[in-house]
């Protein structure tokens, strides 16, 4: 089968989950503190998650093209579907940014003025943190990766129609466009990660963050992918992935689990070792308020892929590669969980302490939503995956799952280690 045609079944499911997510959304608000912070927190941790995952699939794509890499493409297609949540991620993200330009919501600190004009180091960073950044350089920067993801993906279609010529002209300009969105990318991610992550926490930053975001960004791309192909396989889709395209991606998702714990590993020793209190508060506000999730982090994401991957002929077993995946998937969402949630609760108490309204309950004290996820973000997370599966399923609907005239198509199917 080539061609995918997504079922009424499938596309009944898709919608109930996103039903349900709504329905946690609509709950989230009505039992949330005057600010409604547990409800912004929501939508801007999933809103971030998949948006990531998205621009990290266009990314992947422009390396790939770029390196000269062919082990991809009997399955890019669903990278480039991937890309296509972009347009939905923006959407999302400019509600986040009208609730914050608006002060609809309080999920930054930097964004309070009555805070700012009490606080030296808010007021120092104020010409990156403020407003109407937040508002177009969201615009400009997602708009800019929708532009060569986009491009690149009706290049690669087009190619399927018209291409297959000697000079091999439409990879060439993939391979054109690819080569300017790189630098791109890598700069302006770390910028929009900046701002809406890291700035969560206005008076601490690290060098290392934008890095540490990307890679678990990256992991939960490779998660996704693997779990989309298993299903199409299932299926009757994509009959020529194999064993070692699998393995490829196993291979990676054990590669830059390692990598990401790496990172988590450098940025904390670095500042430990510096002992500076204004990079040290993070890590003890988390270890102190948050252990659960901060050392359930390390075994989600990095002590479970690692043993479970670790023999090379597991990469190759569809069942523990889909354990892995799912569990990893899940371990990074609730690393943006706790890279979230305590800087947005801590927000919500300054905004409250100015007769902002009373937030929700913090420090030593339970607090649903916020200690860990309760059963309402795990429903919003469901919602949300399944529109952005929605989105991928469409997209790859609209074109043909092989690129049939690619110039390595051959070399990815007869790919083997």
């Amino acid at each position: 089968m080539s061609d995918y045609s997504i079922s009424a079944k499938t596309r009944t499911y898709l919608l109930a989950f996103m039903g349900l997510g709504f329905l946690c959304l609509v709950g989230t608000w009505f039992v949330d503190d005057a600010l409604h912070t547990r409800f912004w927190s929501n939508i801007l941790h999933n809103s971030v998650f998949f948006t990531g995952i998205s621009f990290m699939a266009a990314f992947f794509i422009a390396v790939c093209v770029t390196a000269y890499a062919g082990w991809h493409t009997l399955f890019k297609r669903v990278w480039e579907a991937f890309s296509v949540f972009l347009v939905p991620g923006l959407i999302l993200m400019i509600i986040i940014a009208l609730g914050v330009y608006f002060g609809f919501n309080h999920l930054y600190h930097w964004a309070d003025s009555a805070s700012v004009a009490e606080d030296p180091i808010l007021q120092g960073k104020a010409s990156f943190l403020n407003r109407n950044w937040y508002m177009f350089g969201t615009l400009v920067i997602v708009g800019a990766w929708i532009f060569f993801a986009n491009k690149l993906r009706s290049l690669s279609i087009e190619e399927d129609a018209n291409g297959g010529d000697t000079n091999f002209s439409h990879h060439r300009k993939m391979r054109f466009w690819a080569a300017i969105f790189l630098p791109i990318a890598g700069f302006s991610s770390a910028a929009i990660i900046w701002q809406w992550v890291m700035s969560v926490d206005a008076h601490w930053y690290s060098t290392l963050f934008a890095w540490y975001t990307g890679a678990s960004w990256f992991v939960s791309m490779i998660c996704m992918t693997l779990l989309i192909l298993m299903y199409l396989k299932a299926k009757g889709y994509y009959e020529q992935v194999t064993n070692e395209h699998i393995h490829d991606l196993g291979k990676f998702l054990f590669a830059f689990s390692i990598f990401w714990t790496y990172l988590w590993f450098s940025q904390y020793m670095l500042i430990w070792y510096g002992n500076v209190g204004e990079e040290t508060v993070y890590f003890k506000h988390r270890m102190d308020e948050y252990p659960v999730l901060f050392y359930g982090n390390l075994i989600l994401n990095f002590v479970l892929p690692f043993f479970v991957l670790m023999r090379n002929d597991t990469k190759r077993k569809f069942g523990s590669v889909a354990f892995a995946a799912v569990m990893v998937l899940f371990g990074h969402w609730i690393d943006f969980f706790l890279m979230l949630k305590p800087g947005i609760l801590h927000t919500a108490h300054e905004v409250a302490a100015h007769g902002g309204g009373e937030a929700a309950d913090h420090g030593s004290h339970f607090a649903m939503g916020f200690t860990i996820p309760g059963l309402l973000e795990i429903g919003t997370f469901l919602g949300f995956g399944a529109l952005f599966l929605f989105v991928v399923f469409t997209a790859l609907s609209k074109s043909a799952l092989v690129p049939k005239n690619d110039p390595y198509l051959q070399e990815s199917l007869h790919h083997h280690v």
